[in-house]
């Protein structure tokens, strides 16, 4: 059991039959009243965020989420399969357990699964990635206006926003968080 006086960033506790984490919080003590704790916290099966106030006395279960690093070999049509690297177990996961950023993500690289008691509710793609640059244009000599940019299309299809001096075949870094170019690789 967790207080909501204990609530940390990334907490994850069960309410009302869901598992939600907490985004951020706040401690208040208003000059009149009781102290209350304010927070943004985040449904993890459906993704919602909504803010919610909370009593320092609120007392709920902590849900343990399990984390684990699989490799992602393949996928066939909607189901995308990750390989256990103990078992070497293949296990397929929906389209719709996948977040945007997983746009960034080849064969064969490590990507985290979230579960919880059993069920997959999401993957998080390596923070930072190395791709390769398959189609863009060249840069001209005199488009050196500060921070210009170019439309590129990276080995796995996405279309990103690149330097104008970054050319086809570079392999560049890039943030999944965001989706922007970070230099080159």
């Amino acid at each position: 059991m967790v207080s909501a006086g204990d609530f940390r960033n990334g907490m994850t506790f069960e309410m009302d039959g869901q598992v939600w984490q907490i985004v951020e919080f706040q401690h208040v003590k208003p000059g009149k009243g009781a102290a209350f704790v304010r927070t943004k916290i985040k449904n993890v099966m459906a993704g919602s965020v909504v803010e919610k106030t909370f009593s320092p006395t609120d007392k709920f279960p902590t849900a343990y989420i399990e984390r684990k690093d699989m490799t992602y070999s393949y996928n066939d049509g909607d189901l995308y399969y990750f390989m256990d690297p103990e078992s070497y177990e293949l296990i397929p996961i929906g389209a719709s357990e996948l977040d945007d950023n997983f746009k960034f993500v080849k064969e064969d690289m490590v990507c985290r699964i979230l579960s919880y008691k059993g069920k997959v509710f999401g993957v998080e793609p390596p923070t930072f990635v190395n791709l390769q640059v398959v189609k863009t244009d060249p840069g001209f000599k005199g488009d050196t206006a500060t921070n210009t940019l170019k439309p590129a299309i990276l080995e796995t299809g996405v279309e990103i926003k690149v330097p104008l001096f970054i050319d086809e075949g570079e392999f560049i870094q890039i943030d999944t968080r965001t989706g922007e170019y970070l230099g080159r690789a």
